[in-house]
C-alpha cells in the first residue's frame, strides 16, 4: 500500500517515517509539512519525494499517515477521506467532537479503514491483558497515573505550542483512556479540576457504574515522573504491563493493523470511532474543568 506522510516533527521523523520505510507491505511515497526545508530533509533521509501541497500528496497514495497537532490533523484527514484515501492518525483524532465526527462520518460513507496510534494498544502484553481483564468483568474501577515531564531541556516534545496550551489532559489523557475504555466500558458522567503544573485530575462514571481516576500532567517534578495504570475489582487489583517494544515497533503493528482492515474490510479496535469516544471524554473534562461541574460526553 502507498502511504504520504504528513508532517515533519520528531514524531513523524522517528517513528511513523522510520516505521513505514522498513514495513515490508508499506511503500512510504512521500512526505508533506508545513516547513518546506524540513519536508525536503526528510524526504533526503528516506529516498522519497518532498510535497509542496497535501492535496497533492493525497492524490498519489492509497492512505496517510498524519503526525501533526489534533486541529491540523483533522483537517487534513477530512480531505483525504474524502479523496478515498485509508487513515493512520495519531492522537487525539481531534479536538472537538464536531470534527471527529466528520471525519468519522467521511471514513464510513466510503468504507475506509482507519487506524489511530494510541501508542500502548499496539504492545500485544497490553492488548492480551486488556482482553482477559475485559472477559473477567467484575471491576469496581480503575486509575490511571500519567505524569511527564517534557518542557526540560533537550525534549523534543517541549516546544509544541498546542502541548503547551492543551497539557496532559489533550496528550496523555487520551493513552490512559484507551487503555480504561476497553476494560470498564463507556462513560456517562466526567468531573475535573486542575492541579498543580498544569495537571488534570479527572473523575469518570462508566455507565457500567465502575470509577476510572485519572492524573495527568506534561510538567511534573523530575522526581515525580511516573506512569502506570491498574484495575480492582473481584480479582483484586491488576496492574497494566509495561508495552515492552518501542514507537517504532507499535507504529509498525498499527500499520500491521491497517492492512489488514483494509483488506478484511473489518473495522479495527482503535478505528476513528473510538477514536472520537476519547475525544468526547476530553471535550467533556476540558468543560468540566472549565464550569465547575460534572458533564456529560457528547
Amino acid at each position: 500500500m502507498r502511504f504520504g506522510l504528513l508532517g515533519t516533527g520528531h514524531w513523524a521523523a522517528e517513528t511513523q517515517g522510520a516505521a513505514l520505510a522498513a514495513h515490508p507491505e508499506a511503500e512510504l511515497v512521500g512526505v508533506w509539512g508545513r516547513d518546506p526545508a524540513k519536508a525536503r530533509a526528510l524526504a533526503e533521509r528516506y529516498g522519497i519525494r518532498a510535497y509542496d501541497r497535501p492535496d497533492e500528496l493525497i492524490a498519489d497514495v492509497e492512505a496517510v499517515a498524519v503526525a501533526l497537532p489534533p486541529d491540523i490533523q483533522s483537517d487534513l484527514a477530512l480531505r483525504a477521506a474524502r479523496a478515498g484515501r485509508h487513515l493512520l492518525l495519531d492522537k487525539p483524532l481531534a479536538f472537538t467532537t464536531e470534527d471527529a465526527d466528520r471525519v468519522v462520518d467521511a471514513v464510513e460513507e466510503r468504507g475506509l479503514a482507519s487506524v489511530v496510534f494510541f501508542t500502548r494498544r499496539f504492545a500485544q502484553p497490553v492488548e492480551d491483558f486488556l482482553t482477559r481483564a475485559a472477559a473477567d468483568g467484575g471491576w469496581d474501577g480503575g486509575r490511571a497515573t500519567a505524569f511527564a515531564s517534557i518542557f526540560r531541556p533537550g525534549n523534543p516534545y517541549g516546544g509544541s505550542p498546542w502541548r503547551r496550551e492543551r497539557g496532559g489532559l489533550w496528550d496523555v489523557g487520551p493513552h490512559t483512556l484507551s487503555v480504561l475504555l476497553p476494560v470498564l466500558g463507556p462513560v456517562a458522567e466526567v468531573t475535573a479540576v486542575g492541579g498543580p503544573r498544569g495537571a488534570a485530575h479527572v473523575l469518570l462514571r462508566h455507565r457500567s457504574g465502575a470509577v476510572g481516576t485519572l492524573a495527568l500532567t506534561l510538567d511534573a517534578r523530575p522526581a515525580a515522573v511516573a506512569h502506570s495504570c491498574d484495575f480492582y475489582g473481584e480479582q483484586g487489583v491488576a496492574a497494566v504491563p509495561d508495552a515492552g517494544i518501542s514507537p517504532v515497533e507499535a507504529f509498525t503493528a498499527a500499520t500491521d493493523r491497517l492492512l489488514r482492515a483494509a483488506r478484511t474490510g473489518t473495522g479495527d479496535p482503535c478505528d476513528v470511532r473510538f477514536g472520537r469516544e476519547v475525544v468526547a471524554i476530553l471535550e467533556a473534562a476540558d468543560a468540566s474543568r472549565r464550569l465547575g461541574r460534572t458533564v456529560a460526553p457528547r
